[in-house]
Parts: C-alpha cells; sequence; structure tokens
C-alpha cells in the first residue's frame, strides 16, 4: 500500500510539473504588458495600435503560450527558454539547434525592423516578442537543462505538490491576491536615475541578471521543503521588480524599433 501511495504522490507531481510550463502565467505576462504599454512613446504606441487592431500589449501578451496546443508552432518552444549549467556562461556554452530565449528575442527584433516583413510576420513576431521579454524575467527561465528550468525541482507550497518553476510562474503571483492592472498601477515609483538604471543594458545583460536571481533561488530552496509564507516574504518584492523592470525594458525595444 506504500508502496501505491509514493507512486500515486510521484505521478502527481509529474503532472504538476508537465502543466507548470507557462511561464510567468497570465496575470504575470498581462501584468508586464501592461506596464510595457504605460512607458511607450506616442509614436511607438500609434505603429503598435496599428499592427494589433487597438489591442493592448497585455491582451496580446500570453499569446505565445497560447499557440502551443497548436503542433504548427511546436518550433517556437525552444524560444521560451534559455538552459547552461551554472559553472558556464551563456557566450561558452554550446547553443541549441533550435533556438532559444535569446535568439528567439533577437529574431522578433529583426523582423519587426525589416522594412520588408509582412504585416502577418510583423503582428505575429511582436505578439511574441511581447511574452519572450516576460519570459526573460522570469528567473527560472534562466536555469539549468538539468531539471528543466526547476520544472523537476519537486517541492510544496504551502501544502499543495507543486515544483520551483510553478511556484515563480504562477503561485506566488496568484496568492499576493491582485489582479494584473492592480500589480500594474501599484509598481513601485521609480525617480530618474531608477528608470534609467533598469532601461540601459542589452538583452544579453538583462539575462544575466534573471540569471543571477536563479542562482540565489536555487541556493535558497531544496527538493521537498515546504515553501509558504516566509518564501512570500522574502520574495515579494523581487517578483513584483522582475515584472516591472520586464515592462519597462520590453517598452525600451519597442521604442527603439518603432520609434
Amino acid at each position: 500500500m506504500r508502496k501505491f501511495q509514493l507512486l500515486v504522490f510521484v505521478l502527481f507531481l509529474g503532472v504538476q510539473s508537465v502543466s507548470a510550463s507557462n511561464d510567468w502565467g497570465k496575470k504575470g505576462h498581462r501584468t508586464t504588458g501592461e506596464i510595457a504599454q504605460k512607458h511607450l512613446s506616442k509614436k511607438a504606441e500609434r505603429k503598435i495600435n496599428a499592427l494589433l487592431n487597438g489591442h493592448t500589449l497585455a491582451f496580446v501578451s500570453n499569446h505565445g503560450d497560447d499557440i502551443k496546443s497548436d503542433q504548427a508552432y511546436r518550433s517556437y518552444s525552444p524560444w521560451h527558454y534559455v538552459n547552461y549549467p551554472f559553472d558556464s556562461s551563456y557566450e561558452a556554452h554550446p547553443k541549441s539547434e533550435k533556438g532559444d530565449l535569446i535568439t528567439g528575442i533577437a529574431t522578433c527584433v529583426a523582423v519587426l525592423k525589416d522594412e520588408k516583413a509582412s504585416k502577418e510576420d510583423k503582428i505575429f513576431h511582436l505578439k511574441m516578442l511581447v511574452h519572450f521579454v516576460g519570459d526573460l524575467h522570469q528567473p527560472l527561465h534562466v536555469g539549468i537543462a538539468d531539471d528543466k528550468g526547476g520544472n523537476d525541482f519537486q517541492v510544496r507550497w504551502f501544502n499543495d505538490g507543486t515544483n520551483l518553476h510553478s511556484v515563480w510562474d504562477t503561485k506566488m503571483i496568484e496568492d499576493y491576491g491582485m489582479s494584473y492592472t492592480e500589480l500594474a498601477a501599484s509598481a513601485d515609483p521609480l525617480s530618474s536615475y531608477q528608470l534609467a538604471e533598469v532601461e540601459k543594458g542589452t538583452v544579453i545583460d538583462w539575462m544575466n541578471e534573471s540569471r543571477t536571481l536563479c542562482k540565489e533561488i536555487y541556493a535558497n530552496a531544496e527538493i521537498g521543503d515546504k515553501l509558504g509564507y516566509r518564501y512570500m516574504y522574502d520574495y515579494t518584492s523581487v517578483f513584483r521588480s522582475q515584472l516591472q523592470k520586464g515592462g519597462i525594458r520590453l517598452a525600451v525595444l519597442l521604442n527603439d524599433i518603432f520609434g
């Protein structure tokens, strides 16, 4: 009986791992899109409105996940993350032939800047860029392949079996209890200097920043840990900051692309 119960528990956690691959979750991605919308230049906003038929960045922010069930878009799945060992670097580690989060962002930017690209291609890659920049700021999407970016790192969230990736995708954000509009509206006020600090750097710099957070997250958790109130206390400000940085930096890219 004990073996049967253990098997059921392991299978349950396995289901949690498979289902916990939606990056920031819908609320997190919409928050990033909503924040980005507020930092767009007027010119960029007009051009984006024309491409998206008036829809907001928050509205299209989950398109990258919404298309995952369509086999026609399976080739884009590796673009949601970048994994390499903690003792290596992105530059030194062999790259996936299928691409990764960094090449995915670069491709989207290139298509949007290409005057010869069709409107349909620009719309698609704009939606994907909004999603990928959100992914870039979810620390477990800049993780390690050994446990699939924390999807195989089994923990408990209060009394429920889950994994470390899911905790950062959805658990903390959902338990914080705010809508995406509330999260965006309550983002910390930044001085001009602080805003400039967030805006500066490259996509690689932003990835390395998320990578540093990822290492810290792994250092502060062990397989089987029960995470809850203390974890929320330690990391709520971190995930809120990452959502805000993602939105501001998405706007930086879009303002550069659309002027």
